[in-house]
């Protein structure tokens, strides 16, 4: 334990006037890798192109993702777990197959098929908490978010739970581009999301706690919706006492969280030039404008590693210290400054675009027909650690 907050205090502790006199630019190119930062720099989905970065900040890593693509459509997923890698693992080995084994029932991508894939999704996590919480009974509190993307002949499909976040760059008048969000945060810390919940359940005064100077549902949890927190959801995955840190005052009569996503559908326009997933790690530190800016004025290739990395310069800024001197803090002791952050952006070629439009016969089959992962499986960002296999 002492270890740990000696090495917590020695880096805070480091001379901090050198980074006065650094730009931001200065710090992403400081010449010391990042050897918890991995990055797949431009790559082509079936839209456009796109660049993948993340990094590690907890000991297990718990944000994972993935990028598919099919013809003339794309998938994109961040999973933003807690309590451990179980859940957003889970969604990431099952969501997807889910929806293509609904869209293919169906005949077509809609916010029908894909709220009932997060359906399936968190009825089977549910299932393998059951079967294993007898030996492992900690699985009842590990939990994702999940935030999801499908863009298919045209048109843009948004959902997600908790507080990972997809923003839109388009271009306004004068060629001013605007950041818009097209996600709904499900987090205790917005007062909407309060409000939701108190007259979801308004005979329990302590659905909502400010415990610590955060707001968090039953003073356990700031986000409101997840894949997983069993122990939120059905009273026969309570907790035992022994485990304090997740003990309710009194038994779960109903759910206090849901697994029901926000959706969000509309065409892709003209004006809109690139879409930014990630999850909150970096949505902490930036704010939609600015990351709009920064992939606007910025090169493609290694974008989603320059928006990382920008972060990681704020975390350390706050923090008084220099990016330099946080790439050597280990990971464990990176979540103390920061959290796993991933991020995708996904380039929307409008020419492509608006062939992928122009062909009404191509149906949901063009997107599902394979369900190898060697026909879908471009790039799982879980898979790209430098200690996975």
């Amino acid at each position: 334990m002492f270890s740990w907050l000696a090495r917590i205090v020695a880096v805070c502790l480091r001379p901090v006037r050198q980074y006065a006199r650094m730009n931001k630019d200065d710090e992403l190119d400081s010449g010391i890798d990042d050897s918890l930062l991995w990055c797949r720099d431009l790559d082509r989905h079936s839209l456009g192109e796109f660049s993948f970065a993340v990094v590690q900040a907890n000991e297990i890593i718990e944000d994972h993702s993935q990028v598919e693509i099919g013809k003339n459509s794309t998938f994109i997923g961040v999973y933003d777990g807690h309590g451990g890698p179980e859940a957003s693992r889970f969604v990431r080995d099952h969501l997807f197959l889910h929806l293509m084994r609904l869209a293919r029932e169906n005949g077509n991508i809609s916010e029908d098929v894909l709220g009932n894939a997060f359906s399936a999704t968190e009825d089977g996590f549910l299932t393998l908490v059951r079967r294993t919480c007898g030996i492992k009974p900690l699985i009842a509190a590990v939990g994702s978010c999940c935030l999801v993307g499908v863009i298919w002949k045209g048109m843009l499909y948004i959902a997600n739970l908790g507080d990972s976040r997809a923003v839109i760059g388009s271009l306004g008048r004068s060629n001013k581009i605007i950041a818009e969000q097209l996600t709904r945060d499900h987090n205790a810390s917005l007062e909407e999301v309060r409000q939701e919940l108190k007259s979801q359940h308004p005979d329990d005064s302590q659905i909502v706690v400010l415990k610590h100077g955060v707001w968090r549902v039953k003073g356990i949890i700031q986000v409101s919706r997840s894949i997983g927190d069993a122990y939120l959801k059905r009273p026969e995955f309570s907790l035992d006492p022994s485990f304090p840190r997740f003990r309710l005052t009194e038994p779960l009569g109903r759910p206090v969280m849901s697994a029901v996503p926000s959706i969000y559908t509309r065409a892709v326009r003209p004006q809109d030039k690139f879409l930014i997933f990630a999850s909150d790690g970096l949505w902490e530190h930036l704010t939609n404008q600015e990351a709009v800016d920064i992939v606007h004025k910025s090169p493609r290739s290694g974008i989603a590693k320059r928006l990382v990395q920008t972060a990681l310069v704020e975390a350390a800024r706050k923090r008084e210290m220099r990016y330099y001197d946080l790439k050597k803090v280990e990971k464990g002791i990176r979540r103390f400054f920061h959290d796993d952050i991933t991020v995708v952006v996904i380039f929307l070629d409008q020419d492509v675009l608006e062939k992928s439009a122009a062909f009404p016969e191509m149906s949901v089959r063009g997107f599902m027909d394979s369900v190898g992962p060697s026909d879908f499986s471009v790039l799982e960002g879980s898979n790209m650690t430098p200690n996975s296999a």
